[in-house]
């Protein structure tokens, strides 16, 4: 009988092959999860094989066949005038370049390109004979150019050709200005004047834009357009100077004219507002066309206001006057008498005509600009307190304005100073000043005697127009008190009114001012030039509220030399076109204000005097005139005065002893 198997109920397996099967399940899914693992590696090495090791050159690849890169170049920042003229302003401009590895047929490509952009075959040549990746062909191509040239690459699918943008710096005023503004040199970079000042500030940039093209219609896509957009840079600020363009365009005029007049080595003039410091016109000759700088000698660049030093003769007189009146040395009233020359040390120094004025006041040595008795007023002043008060007026340091190479002038240590020394100083010699040193002195004179920094940049803008910097007036210090410089503005202005500045007259208007007349130091500082002169003329107006300040320099000028002759009438060319240009009413009365000047007696009992001649003269008469010059007399003798042991017209101390030998 057969057995029959239970419903619902499995027969007993092998436990040896239900273990092989266990262990077969399991080796499975260990290979499973190592191929997985290993699958995983290699997907992350292959991901970070082509995303570190190729990622830029892909990227780049995906650059070049999506679309192309485009260098912009931002503008150079603009220099403006007072008024928002444009002075300087920067085109941007494509240049040609060449990559002579590319260059397949060297001379297919210079036959066919160079007359496209007005060169010969042999300079692209040349070009490609240098090899390497980049070469320059031409700068600043005109539209026509650059239209002609992508029409050629496109015709011939030249690969070597490209074009960059540069910026190109623009003069619309040519010389106007041009020792101010400076000029631009290659890769953009300042090399003079306030270009050179600020370069940091208004240098342009470059950018990188990524233009996305269609493949099939050569476009770009919608959404880069946009990056072709113009770019400012991160710099680009604009300029804005004090200087006025009319005001500047008229001084040139000026001043050409004294070219033609005078023909000299060069003119200097500048323009100030006494108040403010602001340099309203700054002009030289000869000068430049900045748009073609190279044309001409390095020595036109140069700004003669800051960077030229002179001995600034008379004009300097103006400062020896504020210092002896601030001192109470002298009085406008004090008389002198003027022996025509006088002896200091081993110096003699004479009258600029060489003779005699007789008896003068105070007030007539600085009208008729008298050498003697400046030498005398500032050897009673004495080295320290001269000096101390031509560095109060600001000379002897650079002023801080901002332009480059600025100098410093020169002046004496007064612990080194010999009383020739003195002497020479206070007429203006054996010193050295810039033309901007003079005038901001002489501004600190027609501004109640307060000294201001001057300056050139009225305000600084940034790329969006808002203000990034402004200049502010500021003062420096006072120099002499307000009441001790209203007594010397009416001095000034009488040597315009009635003394050796008459040529600088403006009729209807009250002119101050002072004249100079220097010799002409060597360039190797051993003595003057025979026959060498710098003439000028400084001063300010109106005197009953100055307005401009203006200085007129004419150096080493042909035929007539003085400063009164030549100077003074450019001046008032300038001051005339000033007083209209800036609609400045007329004065009430020309001499109003002045303060009338009566002769008084010396009070004086320190320091020097001219000791005068008694030749001749009886023992009585000859103690009477070394008395009245604050002398004492030691006779020899009896009868006239036959000599003296101290020459006449020797400058020495008050009370000095001179011994005078007496004859029958």
């Amino acid at each position: 009988m057969t057995a029959r198997k239970r419903p619902g109920v499995s027969p007993v397996k092998d436990p040896e092959k239900a273990k092989q099967e266990q262990k077969k399940i399991s080796d499975h899914i260990r290979w499973g999860v190592l191929i997985t693992w290993l699958l995983f590696a290699l997907l992350t090495g292959r991901y970070a094989w082509l995303q570190l090791v190729q990622g830029d050159a892909l990227a780049e690849r995906v650059r070049r066949e999506s679309g192309e890169a485009e260098v912009v170049q931002s503008p150079r920042g603009s220099i403006l005038d007072r008024n928002g003229k444009k002075l300087a302003v920067s085109l941007i401009l494509k240049s040609l370049f060449i990559d002579p590895n590319n260059v397949e047929d060297p001379d297919d490509v210079a036959e066919k390109l160079a007359p496209l952009i007005g060169l010969t075959p042999e300079d692209i040549l040349k070009d490609i004979a240098q090899g390497g990746g980049f070469v320059w062909v031409k700068h600043f191509l005109s539209t026509d150019e650059v239209r002609a040239v992508r029409h050629l690459i496109r015709e011939e699918e030249y690969n070597c050709l490209g074009f960059q943008e540069e910026p190109r710096r623009v003069y619309p005023n040519d010389e106007l200005a041009a020792n101010v503004l400076g000029f631009v040199g290659a890769d953009d970079v300042g090399l003079d004047g306030i270009e050179q000042a600020f370069d940091e500030m208004i240098k342009g940039g470059k950018m990188e834009n990524f233009i996305q093209m269609d493949n099939a219609s050569s476009q770009p896509i919608l959404g880069s357009i946009f990056a072709k957009r113009r770019y400012d840079g991160d710099q680009c600020k604009t300029i804005e100077l004090t200087i006025d363009s009319a005001i500047q365009f008229r001084v040139e005029e000026a001043i050409e004219e004294a070219m033609a007049e005078t023909n000299p080595l060069a003119v200097t003039a500048l323009v100030m507002q006494p108040k403010t410091g602001e340099i309203l016109a700054m002009a030289s000759r000869p000068s430049y066309n900045p748009n073609h700088f190279s044309d001409y000698p390095m020595e036109d660049w140069k700004n003669r206001s800051v960077s030229f030093i002179y001995e600034p003769g008379s004009t300097f007189k103006s400062i020896v006057a504020a210092a002896a009146l601030q001192e109470k040395i002298v009085s406008p009233g004090e008389v002198f008498h003027d022996p025509g020359y006088v002896d200091v040390s081993d110096r003699r120094i004479q009258n600029w005509n060489g003779e005699s004025f007789g008896t003068v006041t105070f007030a007539d040595v600085v009208k008729q600009s008298l050498n003697t008795g400046f030498a005398l007023v500032g050897l009673n002043l004495g080295a320290e307190r001269l000096t101390h008060y031509a560095r109060l007026f600001g000379f002897g340091e650079a002023t801080g304005i901002e332009l480059p190479a600025e100098e410093s002038g020169l002046l004496f240590d007064p612990d080194d100073m010999r009383e020739s020394d003195i002497a020479t100083m206070s007429i203006g010699q054996s010193i050295a000043v810039t033309p901007l040193q003079l005038i901001t002195a002489m501004s600190a004179i027609a501004n109640e005697g307060m000294l201001m920094k001057p300056h050139i940049v009225k305000a600084i803008r940034n790329s969006d127009g808002s203000i990034y910097e402004e200049t502010k007036p500021e003062p420096v210090r006072q120099t002499i008190d307000r009441e001790t410089d209203k007594v010397l503005v009416d001095l000034l202005e009488q040597v315009v009114a009635t003394g050796g500045g008459g040529k600088a007259k403006v009729k209807g208007y009250r002119v101050a001012g002072k004249t100079g007349t220097a010799e002409k130091a060597r360039t190797d500082g051993a003595g003057y030039m025979e026959g060498r002169y710098i003439a000028s003329f400084c001063g300010f107006a109106p005197v009953e509220d100055p307005q401009v300040a203006v200085l007129v320099i004419i150096d080493d000028p042909s035929g007539m030399f003085y400063g009164g002759q030549i100077a003074a009438p450019v001046a008032s060319r300038i001051f005339t076109d000033l007083f209209r240009y800036l609609q400045i009413e007329p004065s009430s009365d020309p001499l109003d204000g002045q303060i009338p000047v009566a002769p008084t007696a010396s009070t004086s009992t320190e320091g020097k005097t001219i000791v005068p001649s008694v030749l001749g003269l009886d023992a009585t008469e000859a103690t009477l005139t070394l008395q009245a010059a604050g002398l004492r007399i030691h006779p020899d003798g009896r009868g006239t005065a036959v000599s003296q042991a101290i020459e006449p017209n020797t400058v020495v101390s008050r009370g000095t002893e001179v011994v005078v030998h007496f004859s029958p």
